[in-house]
């Protein structure tokens, strides 16, 4: 088997747009001798890119959030950094060989593609066995691994038993998160070395004791905690007298010397659980907006099932978890129940929990630019395998699945987008979440204290002067998302006692502005109709980071969850992202006007719900624009 398999043309042909290509081979492309051709170049990565630097159909087809015309981006010709990727694979005595070489083979092609990984064995925690025991169990199971690796030609794996040590710090590190624990890094250069030949180490989680001279198995995660504060250059056994300067010298040096962007968790209860019924597990997680309303899920979820769990048989410890699979908490837990118990959670929730917190920890510790990624060994296993579909036609082939793991090194996204309606997700439903540290969201009112209702005198409605709202970061942040400057007094009188709320995302990296509209027909009390004025997201910050689709979720979920519509041109480069989330468009006859909704079960010429989509059609053609340049003003953008 090829390491260089077509998996990549499938990858790179139907899921990569030109704007992710890009940004991969600048972040990970190594430095290349002046002089040689651009194809002699692309090559050195080691796997076939195929059709990466040709026209990409994925470019219509993966439509990215961006408005105004692109920006052009530079390829960087340096490297300077060591990229890595810490890789914890859960229980892998119970992961079947097909399945192991399958991940250990997407191990190599992360290699190859400039991802260093550092593979961490997590045999289970059982309390009834030894550490000998548990130590043995997790050396044979790196053997086994290693030799999987092997297989695939190059510089292969190395089995490491002696990479952690037992810290010396009793006092407790003052921190939000788990910054310190009682293992380090023994030698620091056992792994660089070699990670820089291109090596994967696989760690056996043992710790030398200095105080009685002897190896002691631990948990997985402190493993993966104390190489993730090595890689980060945290140090909490400095002297009070060490000098600042030499600290931050320290510390810009390890930058320099290596990268974690990645903390990849395989586990065979995969991704972390929603309760949407038709997704197996979340798609994105914004740690900063999302990890505490999901903790809280787990642990209501988990006591209720407790409840209600009845007794029943095991499977068999040889019958991978994902093929019990019933529901979040279900079969699974009963499969699982012995390994990590939690006081009045079942198993299964308290894995889950187990995985965010560790992820949170990890990536606190990391620039924003790192992230997790939760899935099960078959998912990452999926390089070279085809979706079997017995109803096709002789001949007819499908697409390749993709492998997440492939996927988000390359895109530096999850597999689908989180903000698409759940039934339109329902095609790629992946036990896959990726996690990143993200950004705080801050919606004004808020929606679970003040829900968003049309203004009265009993519920006025905000202003933009509100101290919660920085109107100049606002402006900024709608002038460069459109390319336009902005009529600032037109536009406040115009929203002026109509705001329903506005959400920003982050320190005004993005914002959604939504207003109450009365159609132009409307008499009396009719009802205003919920419209999304502005809908905005800074230049660096589209087509990337999640910022949009952060935004879109909240609108929709937490703030108007009964629908909202809004007007676009025809031409704006931001549509194809909108017809994906919309529950329904329309061309506005005799206009340039495409009008989109949220509104559940809307459609154009529906008998008696025609009424609300004439007052939105009324609303989207009546709003006038408050753009102060004339280009903005005579082509109406919105």
């Amino acid at each position: 088997m090829k390491v260089g398999s077509e998996l990549m043309l499938d990858v790179l042909g139907s899921t990569v747009t030109r704007r992710d290509a890009r940004s991969y081979l600048s972040r990970f492309r190594s430095e290349k001798p002046k002089g040689r051709s651009r194809n002699e170049r692309h090559d050195d990565v080691g796997v076939n890119l195929g059709n990466l630097y040709l026209p990409v159909h994925a470019v219509e087809q993966n439509p990215v959030f961006r408005q105004g015309p692109g920006e052009t981006q530079t390829v960087n010709e340096t490297l300077e950094q060591l990229h890595t990727a810490l890789v914890k694979i859960r229980r892998p005595q119970t992961i079947d060989n097909p399945t192991l070489e399958g991940v250990c083979l997407t191990l190599v092609q992360l290699v190859r593609l400039g991802m260093s990984s550092v593979v961490v064995l997590d045999c289970g925690n059982d309390e009834q066995r030894s550490s000998l025991y548990l130590r043995r169990l997790a050396m044979e199971q790196a053997d086994r691994i290693a030799a999987s690796i092997d297989q695939y030609g190059g510089p292969g794996a190395r089995c490491l038993d002696n990479a952690l040590a037992s810290s010396l710090e009793d006092e407790p590190f003052p921190s939000s998160v788990k910054v310190q624990s009682g293992t380090c890094i023994s030698n620091r250069n056992l792994l660089l070395n070699p990670l820089r030949r291109g090596i994967i180490p696989v760690v056996i989680p043992t710790t030398f004791v200095r105080s009685d001279q002897r190896l002691v198995h631990i948990p997985a995660d402190e493993a993966i905690l104390a190489l993730t504060r090595e890689f980060a250059g945290v140090r909490t056994g400095l002297d009070e007298e060490t000098d600042p300067q030499e600290i931050a010298e320290k510390f810009q040096q390890t930058q320099k010397e290596i990268s974690l962007d990645r903390i990849i968790l395989l586990d065979p209860l995969g991704g972390i659980p929603s309760t949407d019924e038709q997704c197996r597990s979340r798609v994105f997680i914004n740690l900063e907006q999302d990890y505490e309303s999901i903790r809280s899920e787990i642990l209501s979820v988990g006591k209720s099932d407790t409840q209600s769990d009845s007794s029943g048989d095991l499977p068999t410890s040889k019958e991978p978890a994902s093929k019990v699979f019933t529901s979040s908490f279900g079969e699974v837990g009963k499969y699982d129940r012995a390994f990590a118990p939690l006081t009045g959670v079942p198993t299964t929730g308290s894995h889950h929990l187990s995985n965010l917190a560790l992820l949170r920890d990890c990536l606190a510790m990391l620039p924003p630019s790192s992230s997790g990624l939760v899935t099960t060994p078959e998912n990452a296993a999926n390089a070279n395998r085809r979706p079997v579909d017995s109803g096709l036609a002789p001949g007819v082939g499908t697409r390749r699945q993709r492998n997440p793991l492939i996927h988000n090194l390359l895109t530096d996204k999850p597999v689908s987008s989180s903000s698409l309606p759940s039934d339109r997700a329902k095609g790629s439903i992946s036990p896959t979440t990726f996690i990143k540290r993200g950004m705080p969201v801050s919606i004004i009112p808020d929606p679970r204290v003040h829900p968003w209702t049309p203004p009265s005198k009993s519920n006025p409605s905000i202003s933009l002067s509100d101290p919660r709202i920085d109107l100049p970061r606002l402006i900024h942040l709608i002038e460069d998302s459109f390319s336009r400057r902005l009529d600032v007094q037109h536009y406040l009188s115009r929203i002026e006692g109509r705001i329903a709320g506005i959400i920003i995302a982050g320190e005004y990296e993005g914002g959604a502005l939504l207003t109450w509209e009365s159609p132009c027909h409307a008499t009396g009390q009719w009802p205003l109709v919920p419209y999304l004025d502005k809908f905005a997201v800074l230049k660096r910050s589209q087509g990337s980071g999640g910022v949009a689709d952060i935004l879109f979720k909240a609108m929709v979920k937490d703030c108007l969850p009964s629908g909202v519509c809004w007007r676009s041109r025809r031409d704006n480069p931001a549509n194809k992202w909108y017809f994906e989330r919309a529950r329904g468009t329309w061309k506005l006859p005799d206009s340039s006007w495409t009008m989109f909704w949220t509104t559940e079960g809307l459609q154009v010429g529906q008998k008696g719900r025609d009424w609300l989509l004439r007052d939105y059609e009324s609303v989207c053609r009546g709003v006038v624009p408050s753009w102060a340049d004339a280009a903005g003003k005579e082509r109406g953008v919105d």
